[in-house]
């Protein structure tokens, strides 16, 4: 229960009014939304979470399929200056 007091007073300036309000101690209660807005807010930052870890190893797998095409074409590159150097030696020997 509020109870309000309400006071007037009266001086040389003019009336004044100064207001009380009392409450009876009961403690506010927010009727279950903050409890709900909590467990969006944990679901929002656990989906947040499980996101960024997918695309994290996700950009770990390209880095990775890079780095083997990479090292495919050095080994491809390798193969064609031996057979070149092969072509060109029985070249000069004949």
């Amino acid at each position: 229960m509020v109870e309000e007091r309400i006071t007037t007073v009266e001086g040389g300036a003019g009336p004044t009014t100064h207001t009380t309000v009392i409450h009876d101690g009961e403690p506010r209660r927010g009727g279950g939304s903050t409890a709900l807005l909590a467990i969006v807010l944990l679901i929002a930052v656990i989906a947040g979470i499980y996101f960024f870890s997918q695309s994290s190893s996700s950009e770990a797998a390209k880095d990775n399929a890079v780095a083997e095409a990479a090292s495919s074409v050095g080994d491809a590159a390798s193969k064609v200056g031996a057979a070149a150097e092969e072509a060109a030696d029985s070249v000069t020997q004949k």
